[in-house]
Order: C-alpha cells, then structure tokens, then sequence
C-alpha cells in the first residue's frame, strides 16, 4: 500500500531593499520616495481593498465617506509639496466651518464664550454666571483632574454643557480621571470674563472689534481636499509605487519579522486563502501598532512586555443617506447632548460635492467613540443603522422616514491612549530596536504611538527615507512637531522643508514643548505643569 504524503505549500518569496509594514500615510510616502530613488520596495496591507489606512475613502453603493475627516493643510513646505506632486489636478479648495451642536441650537467652535450665554437663553446665562461667580470665590483648592480645573475656569454649568459630555464620549474615561495639565493644555487662551466684558463693550459700542473670549488667533478658513476624499491621494501614491516596479500587497497581515542576524530582515506575511509569502529586505519600515508589532519580533525584544501594555481608542462611523438637503453647512459638528451615545457628525458633502452622487440626498456619517470588543463595537450594522437613526431624531436633525440606506465602517486604533505608562512603554521599546536594530524604523501615528495628524505621519516617513538613502541616522523623527493647532492657524507651508538634524537637547526640548494634547489620568503625585508650555 503506497501512502503518498501531501507536500506542504512553501510560502512564495520576494527580496527588496526595503520591506513596509502598513499602506497608510506614512508607509506610502515611504514607499513613493523611496521608488523615486531607485529603491525596491514591497510594502504589505493588512487590507483587502483600501489603502490609506485611516486617511482612506470607503465607497459605498456610489457615496463616499471620509473615516474621521481630514483636512488637507500642513505648515510643512515638504509635506505641501509632496501632496502637489502626488496629486497635482485634483484638489479642491472646500470653506472650514465646524461647530457643536447642543438641544437645537449651533455654538461656533472654538466655542465663543459670549454667543455661547446668549444662545443658552437668560435663565440659563444667569445660572451660568452664578456658577462662574461661585467658582471664582469658592475656587477647588486641590486640582487634580480635567474636572477640578475647568469648573475653576468656567463653573460647574458650563463645564457640564460644553466640556464633560463630549470629552468623555471621545476618550471613554470620567473628567474627574482626566489630569489637569490637558485641560490647561487644551482650553488655554479661553476667558469667560473677559468674553463677557468685551460683549457688553461691542453692546455699547465701545469695542468694534470681534469677540470671542479667545487670545487672537488668525484661524484657517478654507482648506484643500481632494475632490473625491483622502484615499485619493493614498490611491495615487500607491500607483505611483507600482509604476516604479514595486509592490503594494493586500490582504498580506504581518505573521513575523525576524532579524536574518546580519542586520537585515525576513518578514511573514499571512494571505487570506492562509498561504504565507516570505520577503527579505535590508531595511524594515513599520507604521503598524507599536503593540502588535512588538508581539510578531523575532528575537522576542525585552521591551515586549512594556509595549502590549499600549493601549488605543476606537471608532466606528454609521453612514446614513437621507432623502433631504443638506442637514446642515458644516464640514462636521460635535455633538454636546449626553442623550445620545454620538460624538460627532460629518457631513459628507460640505467635505466634497462629488462624494455624495444624488443631490438630493444628504449623506452623513455619525461617529461613535469605544473600545474594540465593546457593546458599540460588536453591535451588528443594521443594529447600528438603527441607532443612528434614531438618535437623529433625538437631535432633531432628521425624520427617521427619510433615511433610505446605511453602512458601518469600523476603524480600530484610531487613537493612541496617554495613560501614565504609555511614555516609558514606548521609549523602552525606542531605545531597545535603536540599539540593537538601527535598519528597523517606526513611523506614524500607530507605529510611533503618538497622536499626530496625516502631515506628522508623513513627515516621520520623509526623514526616514532620507535616514535609508544617507545609510545613517541623520534625522531624529521623534522630534517631528505635533503642534495641536496646526489645522486651525497659521499659513500653508510656512515651516522649511526639513526640522533640525539629531543632537541636540534644545531641538528636543522643542519637539516635547508642542507635544499634541492627549488627556492623561490623574495620579497620585504629578509634576506641575513647566512654564510656558505651549499645547492646545
């Protein structure tokens, strides 16, 4: 009796100069730079369909939604002109326009103190203001949280209409939890008072200028985007690296990296029909989360530990078509309304009139704040649809009749979490592949674990690639700014092309002084916020 064994599938293999972990903003700048230098590249995506990663656009039976909203504005010249030449004929310039929303009426955001009491009405401004007095002389002695502070600031009525419901619906943890340096990092500039006193000026006529309780700002009032979303730059840019010979491989998950020993590296990827596919490259570029990404290193690195500590937030976006005008002008509006479980609504159309086909129909997208493997999160779509129907009603932004259709679209790590470890988690892991794997390089949001906008993203693959080519660390791409406002002030392309070389103490002090604001909890024993600290 002959017994013929089966033979077991060898994965395929490939070799390139470089292999990329991600095709989101940071991998596939990295990929398109380093196809423009003559490099070979691979890069791998865990996706099936989209690349982009949370900057792509999911399309849907002929709509178009953006997952999160991104606006096209960096005060980085490189980054600017990096976007031109991806995609030099398909930008549209679209107004800013964002607001909060709450029991019917819009508020202008950043908030303005004065429109603000006015729209609460007189009874309500009354309150507000007793409150406020009742805090100034009745101060809390001992600020701890985000909820000592602003009540300090505001008083308790303000506090609880524009501040706790949203910031915990986005971050999923109490106010009384949240450390006081981010709210003084975040709601700095705004004074309730002084918005108050020039409002009576502007009453009498003694102040002509515009008020809004704010330190003066010059706030971006339009911005470009791409006529058919974000993932039209990401869609360029990967046929762009297959135009140069290379690879963008989907539905390819990260199954192992492992060190060949002479520095270089043999990555397994996973398929979805469960064969794998080999690449060796000299260099490896990760923009995938820091945690996972550290659980699939081989050798095992002695930071693994610090780093499945990471933590993220995620979101999920219900997409609805309304038979309907547009609800209403805003690119997006945040949702201060505890009666609901959505933090904020995209209005698809104000981002782009060609992402919504039918004119008659308004197409939004509420979004929804949680924890992968929460009740939200595995609540079936149609569940979803549901609810977000009917919270529009609750709103009172739409008739439930009008809905005709709908669509989920989940997006997990959206958010890298600033819990008191995450810092010494992530430079643990730093310090360990710097030392001991200088050819393995962390880039963007989730890959370096730290909240930076799609032009931060790109700016860490930018000095990365130019780290590669030089064969040495000459760039330090931790100390890529995160300025919290850089969508709201300042002008395009106003920063030089690249920040300073590595070396020295003041550029990084620089770098940790415009840090992006992430709330923290409070804990036992914090320093005190250093002096001229400058985050939003």
């Amino acid at each position: 009796m002959n017994i013929s064994a089966t033979p077991s599938r060898q994965p395929s293999e490939l070799s390139v100069d470089v292999v990329i972990i991600g095709a989101g903003p940071a991998g596939l700048t990295a990929g398109y730079l380093l196809s423009k230098a003559g490099k070979s590249v691979a890069i791998i995506e865990k996706d099936e369909t989209y690349v982009g990663g949370i900057s792509r656009t999911v399309e849907h039976e002929g709509y178009r939604f953006d997952i999160g909203g991104h606006r096209f504005f960096s005060k980085s010249k490189a980054v600017v002109d990096l976007w031109n030449e991806i995609l030099p004929d398909d930008f549209i310039s679209r107004p800013r326009m964002s607001r909060i929303y709450y029991e019917g009426k819009f508020y202008s955001y950043p908030l303005r103190a004065f429109e603000a009491l006015r729209n609460l009405g007189l009874f309500r401004s009354t309150m507000c203001m007793a409150s406020f007095a009742y805090a100034q002389v009745f101060p809390r002695k001992q600020v701890k949280s985000f909820e000592d502070w602003t009540i300090n600031q505001f008083g308790k009525k303000l506090y609880s209409i524009f501040f706790k419901t949203y910031t915990e619906k986005v971050w999923g943890m109490p106010c009384d939890e949240m450390s006081s340096d981010w709210a003084a990092q975040r709601i700095k500039g705004l004074s309730l008072w002084g918005a108050v006193t020039d409002g009576l000026k502007r009453s009498l006529g003694l102040n002509k200028k515009p008020n809004n309780g704010m330190q003066a700002k010059t706030l971006l009032e339009e911005f470009r985007y791409p006529r058919l979303g974000p993932g039209m730059m990401w869609d360029a840019a990967r046929d762009h690296v297959v135009a140069a010979g290379n690879k963008v491989l989907m539905g390819h998950a990260l199954k192992q990296l492992a060190s060949d020993g002479q520095g270089g590296w043999r990555l397994e990827a996973t398929l979805p029909d469960g064969s794998e596919r080999v690449i060796r490259a000299a260099h490896a570029i990760s923009s995938a989360p820091m945690k996972e990404l550290a659980a699939r290193l081989s050798p095992v690195p002695e930071s693994v530990l610090d780093a499945s500590g990471l933590k993220y937030r995620d979101f999920l976006t219900v997409a609805l078509k309304i038979k309907s005008e547009d609800l209403f002008p805003d690119n997006w509006i945040y949702i201060h309304d505890s009666k609901v479980q959505v933090g904020r609504i995209q209005n698809f159309r104000s981002w782009s009139p060609e992402m919504v086909p039918d004119s008659t129909v308004a197409c939004v997208g509420l979004e929804y704040f949680c924890f992968e493997g929460d009740g939200l999160w595995a609540s079936g779509d149609d569940e979803l649809v549901a609810l977000a129907t009917k919270e529009m009603a609750i709103l009172g932004l739409c008739d439930p009749k009008d809905v005709i259709g709908g669509t989920v679209v989940r997006q997990e790590k959206a958010y890298p979490v600033y819990d008191e470890e995450y810092a010494d988690r992530v430079q643990a892991m730093r310090e360990e592949l710097e030392a001991k794997h200088p050819t393995l390089h962390l880039v963007g949001r989730n890959g370096m674990h730290r909240y930076n906008n799609q032009d931060h993203a790109m700016m860490t693959a930018m000095l990365t690639v130019e780290n590669i080519l030089a064969e040495a660390r000459i760039y330090d791409t931790w100390c890529v700014n995160e300025d919290a406002e850089y969508h709201e002030a300042g002008r395009e392309g106003e920063e030089p092309a690249f920040p300073q070389h590595v070396g020295t103490a003041e550029d990084r002090a620089a770098a940790l002084a415009s840090m992006r604001a992430v709330p923290t909890r409070v804990t036992a024993e914090r320093e005190p916020v250093e002096a001229g600290r400058d985050a939003a």
